[in-house]
């Protein structure tokens, strides 16, 4: 029997010299939102099944086999969140901000699909959403291309490529689905298990299959762009335009399908080949459907999901780390009224917006000063007996050669200000 107990397999612990770097891409993240006026819209981690079941597709490989779904006490059937548009439109339905009214908002937070563990891809991951309402047109599509573009500028990241696509409607999309199954029906030897389960529940998901040996049958599949309706058309000639007016360099990729049945005209996808299988970093497309079917009033609509363990193993990977800030000075103390007076001289620095660390669980003077090393603080603070008696601190350089300095404690927190200035 095991000692202790382990995380949940896929369950990511996040260290702290990791944090610092996710803090840097989350505020990038936040700057870059309120920069385009996106507000911020906090969800549960927990919704009804039927809602996934409703908006991601019940055929669909995250409903049919990665939802962390279980029965509470009074018989409900709930799922921890496998994504949060879904989520973002159930609260808008129920609190009225949808129905003719425009709308710019962002959600972040952990999402939970039972997946095989991998680098870059774990149970519980973290996204942010970006989500639009109310507007038709393909320059709403643009806008949060360009959106998730100056994150990437923000935070220099090199390497992304933009994937876009469009699907069409519905009603064009069923003859186009027609052909596609006779297609893969008349190829049904060539087929893994995955794809012969698609056929029939979800056939357009095969052009997604990433196995290698169905690649050249996947080439020369039907093309989706041979039954665009007309005004699916248009509005993805508008599309690339605007990302041509914009300077924003893409590739149109007709197998680009994404894995949620819920979306409409626009798919995009910003894909790398630094992160191996992982390719995809941020993914999305219209869903102008979705908040109907959702039990709203029709209502366009559109989004992207961006994954920050990957994003943020782009940035470390450049070596773009962001290094929290510590401590700036180290109070070490010897003796009963030492420390209780360094106590308070910490509370009193931290008032002045001096970073403090104060000694805690005894140790001699040498031990202390190791720790005040190892915590990486320019100055040591040394709190004696007779330093109490006189008010007085001494202020010793941990950084450079200098002699130590005694400074009335009146004047220690004007005196470290100018030395960390």
């Amino acid at each position: 029997m095991s000692k202790f107990i382990q995380a949940v397999r896929g369950m990511n612990d996040l260290l702290p010299d990791v944090v610092s770097v996710w803090q840097q891409v989350e505020t990038a993240a936040r700057a870059v939102f309120e920069a385009y006026g996106y507000r911020e819209i906090r969800v549960p981690l927990l919704e009804k099944t039927e809602l996934f079941a409703r908006s991601i597709g019940e055929f669909t490989d995250i409903v049919a086999k990665e939802m962390y779904t279980f029965q509470d006490r009074s018989g409900d059937s709930l799922t921890l969140r496998p994504e949060a548009t879904a989520s973002i439109v159930r609260a808008g339905i129920e609190h009225g901000f949808l129905h003719n009214q425009t709308q710019r908002l962002w959600s972040g937070g952990p999402m939970f699909r039972y997946e095989r563990p991998q680098k870059g891809r774990y149970r519980q991951f973290h996204q942010f959403d970006v989500e639009a309402f109310g507007m038709p047109g393909p320059d709403i599509d643009a806008e949060i291309v360009l959106l998730g573009n100056r994150l990437w500028r923000m935070l220099d990241v090199q390497g992304l490529q933009l994937e876009i696509n469009s699907l069409g409607m519905p009603d064009s999309r069923a003859g186009y689905r027609k052909e596609l199954v006779e297609y893969f029906q008349s190829h049904r030897d060539q087929l893994d298990e995955d794809s012969l389960r698609r056929l029939k529940s979800n056939p357009l998901r095969i052009l997604d299959s990433k196995n290698p040996q169905m690649q050249k049958l996947i080439a020369d599949a039907p093309s989706l762009f041979d039954h665009l309706d007309e005004a699916s058309s248009e509005h993805f000639m508008g599309f690339k335009e605007q990302l041509d007016r914009a300077g924003i360099a893409y590739v149109v990729s007709k197998r680009l399908v994404r894995g949620l049945d819920y979306y409409t005209r626009t798919v995009f996808e910003w894909t790398t080949e630094r992160l191996g299988a992982q390719a995809t970093v941020c993914g999305g497309g219209r869903y102008d459907k979705l908040v109907e079917q959702l039990g709203g009033k029709p209502t366009p609509a559109i989004g992207f999901a961006l994954g920050l363990e990957r994003l943020v193993e782009m940035v470390i990977q450049q070596g773009a780390r962001a290094e929290a800030e510590g401590p700036s000075v180290y109070i070490a103390v010897l003796g009963s009224q030492a420390e209780r007076a360094g106590m308070k001289l910490a509370e009193h620095l931290r008032d002045k917006g001096i970073r403090a660390l104060c000694n805690c669980g005894g140790g001699n003077l040498k031990s202390q000063l190791r720790r005040a090393d190892k915590a990486g603080v320019r100055f040591a603070l040394l709190l004696g007996e007779e330093e109490t008696r006189q008010d007085i601190v001494t202020v010793k350089d941990l950084r450079q050669d200098s002699e130590q300095r005694q400074v009335p404690q009146a004047e220690i927190s004007s005196y470290l200000q100018q030395q960390l200035a």
